[in-house]
């Protein structure tokens, strides 16, 4: 199984945006932005929630929002503020929002097949 990467550009409340490579992880609730990204597009943190990571490791982050935009749909999505070390992450959350899946045998992204009720 291969990891899967996709560019995306995220802007916060002032209108500033950066473009940046994120991993598509499956198993991740939230997106990541690196410490970089969100100061450079001035997000401020509104709350702190703690995660598990893979090896059972709880680790607390800082959680903020911003607008994501990715294969020509852009949305509001919420994100964990990284501190130093962190890569930046898309989770589910995030794609879908944006009405995305992955398809984890072409490693792309695929429209969702939305269903009511």
């Amino acid at each position: 199984m291969g990891l899967t990467f996709v560019e995306a550009t995220v802007t916060g409340p002032s209108g500033l945006s950066r473009q940046l490579k994120l991993m598509v992880d499956s198993g991740a609730a939230y997106s990541l932005l690196p410490t970089k990204t969100w100061k450079a597009i001035k997000l401020k943190p509104m709350e702190k929630r703690t995660f598990t990571l893979a090896d059972g490791t709880d680790i607390e982050r800082e959680i903020s929002e911003c607008q994501i935009a990715l294969n020509g749909t852009e949305r509001h999505t919420p994100v964990i503020l990284g501190k130093p070390g962190d890569e930046p992450l898309l989770g589910v959350i995030t794609l879908e929002v944006l009405g995305l899946v992955l398809d984890p045998f072409k490693r792309t992204l695929q429209p969702m097949h939305l269903r009511l009720g």
